[in-house]
Formats: structure tokens, C-alpha cells, sequence
């Protein structure tokens, strides 16, 4: 069994605590969601810590699978990830440059996962400012969680439906960051053996992990879940994995110094 390292258990302390306190207060996590867990910078329930407690929030859903309803926690997986992956890679590099790595890969998943989504949003929203509708009145109307009638004489109803989803959608969850790990422990264990609970085949990593990567891009580009659930965080867990991929990439070509990061 793989020792758990102290900063891996200090991040999974933090992260079982969030989660607690989401289920503790409010109606469904209702106001930690509001405070903590990511929201579109335009929206009125944007605060600049979310940036980074969103990567301590986490969910639970319920996916049907086969016509069952199963429960899936986030947090379970992601904290079984970081236990299993984190340890080995904290163990490498010591404690600052797992630190370092963790957080630019979450950064790195924001990063991309909001882009994509305010790419969409720009692009809507641009239809209605072409046609003499003004910023403030419509920011207004989604904060609101309204829509003027008048803008279905230019776009679709479902084009205001995803417009409005795109705004009011919130981000949470450890898993960019995760993914960054992975990827880390992918370059540093290519050899080890690694199965999921669906496909209990061992697969070496260095094989294993692009698959899974591979996967969140199909899935990411057509919208089609293929094991995980239909809410999942595709483009965050590319910008997760892209961003630990580079930084492995230069820290290998540059050979840094270990006492740098102790």
C-alpha cells in the first residue's frame, strides 16, 4: 500500500473539509458553491480567491448507468487519485515543487476550461451587441437569471439557454489539478501498472495515462461521455494535463536544482 506523504494529506485534509462544510450549510452546497467554486468573472457571485478555492470544492452526482441510479463522489475519486499519484510524485520531488507543479496544473485547467467557455460566450453574445443591445442591460438580465424576448428576433432559444449556462455555470474541483499529477507520475513510473475499476486489466502508465487524456479530448470536442459523467470538466482536465505535460518537459531540459525547491 502506497504511504499517503504529508503534503498530499494536508491537500486532502483541506479538501474534506471544504467538502464538509458544503454539505453542512445551505440547501445543496448552495452557499459554499457561491462563495468558493468558480464563477463566470462577469457574473456577480465572481470573488478573485475562487481562482483558487475552486480547486478544494467538489460535488456529488448521480449518473444512470444501465438504469441505475449510482452516486458517484467527486471528491472519493479525486482524493483516491491524489493519494495514490500525488504520494509517488511528492516522494520525487519533495514538498514546494509538488506544490508548485499541483497548483500550476489547476491554474492551467481554469485557464483553458474558461477560455473555452468565454470563447462560446463572446461569440453570443457579440449576436445581440451587432444588433443595438447594450453589455450592462444584458449582464444585468443573466445575473438576474432572465433573458429579454426581444432577442429571440436574433438568436435561438437555445442559443439563450446555453448563453445564460455559460454565464451562471460554476467550476469546482481538484480533478485540472489532478490531472497535472498524473501526468507527472506518468514521466516519472512510464512502466508502472495501472487499471480502472470498469477495465481491471493492468496497463502501463506511459500507455494508460495519453489514453485517458485522449478520451477527455474526444469527449471535450463532441460532448459524448464515455466513462465519466456528462458534467464532467473535459476541457479542465486537458488544460491540467497540457500544463504538467510543459512542466515536466522544461524541468526535465533544464535538470533544476532540487535544493531550489526545499
Amino acid at each position: 500500500m502506497i504511504k499517503i506523504t504529508e503534503t498530499v494529506k494536508h491537500l486532502v485534509i483541506i479538501n474534506v473539509l471544504f467538502w464538509l462544510g458544503t454539505i453542512a450549510i445551505g440547501t445543496n452546497g448552495d452557499l459554499f458553491n457561491k462563495l468558493f467554486a468558480f464563477h463566470f468573472p462577469l457574473s456577480q457571485d465572481f470573488e478573485f480567491w475562487q481562482i483558487i478555492t475552486h480547486m478544494f470544492m467538489h460535488a456529488s452526482y448521480t449518473e444512470t448507468i444501465k438504469g441505475v441510479q449510482i452516486t458517484i463522489s467527486h471528491l472519493l475519486f479525486n482524493m483516491l487519485a491524489l493519494w495514490m499519484f500525488g504520494s509517488a510524485v511528492e516522494q520525487v520531488f519533495g514538498r514546494n515543487k509538488f506544490l508548485f507543479l499541483y497548483f500550476s496544473a489547476g491554474f492551467g485547467a481554469l485557464l483553458l476550461s474558461f477560455s473555452v467557455t468565454y470563447f462560446d460566450f463572446k461569440f453570443e453574445i457579440d449576436a445581440l451587441l451587432n444588433n443595438g443591445f447594450n453589455q450592462g442591460d444584458i449582464i444585468s438580465l443573466l445575473n438576474e437569471g432572465k433573458y429579454d424576448k426581444r432577442w429571440l428576433s436574433f438568436v435561438s432559444m437555445d442559443t439563450i439557454h446555453n448563453f445564460s449556462l455559460n454565464f451562471r455555470g460554476i467550476m469546482l474541483g481538484a480533478s485540472g489539478a489532478i490531472m497535472g499529477v498524473l501526468v507527472a507520475f506518468g514521466m516519472l513510473f512510464p512502466n508502472s501498472e495501472l487499471m480502472l475499476l470498469f477495465f481491471p486489466v493492468p496497463v502501463k502508465a506511459k500507455y494508460f495515462i495519453p489514453v485517458l487524456i485522449g478520451l477527455d479530448v474526444f469527449s471535450g470536442l463532441t460532448g459524448i461521455s464515455i466513462f465519466s459523467p456528462s458534467n464532467t470538466a473535459y476541457w479542465a482536465h486537458i488544460g491540467g494535463a497540457l500544463t504538467g505535460l510543459l512542466m515536466m518537459l522544461y524541468w526535465k531540459k533544464t535538470q533544476f536544482n532540487k535544493n531550489r525547491w526545499n
